[in-house]
């Protein structure tokens, strides 16, 4: 994506871009700095990188096998590939989102299509980029036509994220739109009364933010997903001290 492009996203929302800070700005307690339209970007550097021991790969390799092979629910029948997850393994933030899309579905990635996009920007302009973080689903295949998951298809894949989470032990948790967020909080509110807390998963802080695919039909929303985005910026850098 261009630069140009990814300002229109970053202005659609209503964001603004933040770089993280470098060891040396912590030290001398500068915040961060918004950069100017046009400006030069940096690049975060990758956080907590993959360790290369035969044991994680190994438990990595075995279980996307498992997942691409699975026939456990009838989304077997009608997808193209599964999309197991995509980023760093050993990463401090997870991203989860509802289930793949029709581009996600034919290139076996989690948002890689236009939602995809704008899920990039806002991870960016809070300084992250998506080798930063591990991003996947609660479903590992396409529902057809993009419906809702159901129930049975949520607890087929269950163990697969629930072993995700177990091996990457995040920090904190982004669940990306209302049916990531009821199916891992166990419960049926709104996103609008879900989001704009800290809730927890396991011992792990999770916020909620609207689906990147919901904000574009619907900027009205856009600052109060940038609001998510800061709270679990906050969230995380008080838990790093």
């Amino acid at each position: 994506m261009n630069h140009t492009t990814r300002l229109q996203y970053l202005e659609a929302m209503g964001i603004d871009v933040w770089v993280r800070r470098l060891p040396h700005d912590r030290e001398s307690g500068l915040d961060p700095i918004s950069y100017q339209a046009g400006g030069a970007e940096e690049e975060p550097t990758l956080v907590n990188p993959m360790p290369e021991t035969s044991d994680a790969l190994d438990f990595w390799r075995v279980l996307q096998n498992e997942v691409a092979v699975c026939r456990q629910c009838d989304l077997c029948e009608s997808r193209t590939q599964t999309v197991f997850g995509s980023g760093n393994p050993a990463a401090d933030w997870m991203i989860i989102g509802e289930a793949p899309g029709q581009s996600e579905d034919q290139q076996g990635l989690p948002f890689v299509g236009v939602a995809g996009q704008l899920l990039t920007e806002m991870l960016r302009a809070i300084g992250l980029s998506r080798e930063d973080v591990f991003i996947t689903n609660i479903l590992k295949c396409r529902p057809p036509n993009n419906r809702d998951p159901h129930k049975d298809e949520v607890a087929a894949c269950h163990s697969y994220l629930a072993r995700q989470i177990a091996a990457i032990k995040p920090k904190i948790i982004l669940a990306v739109g209302r049916i990531a967020a009821q199916n891992l909080l166990n419960s049926d509110k709104t996103i609008g009364q879900l989001r704009g807390q800290v809730h927890d998963y396991n011992g792990i802080p999770l916020v909620v933010v609207y689906h990147p695919a919901y904000l574009l039909r619907s900027l009205l929303e856009k600052r109060k997903a940038w609001q998510d985005l800061q709270l679990a910026m906050a969230t995380y850098q008080a838990i790093e001290g």
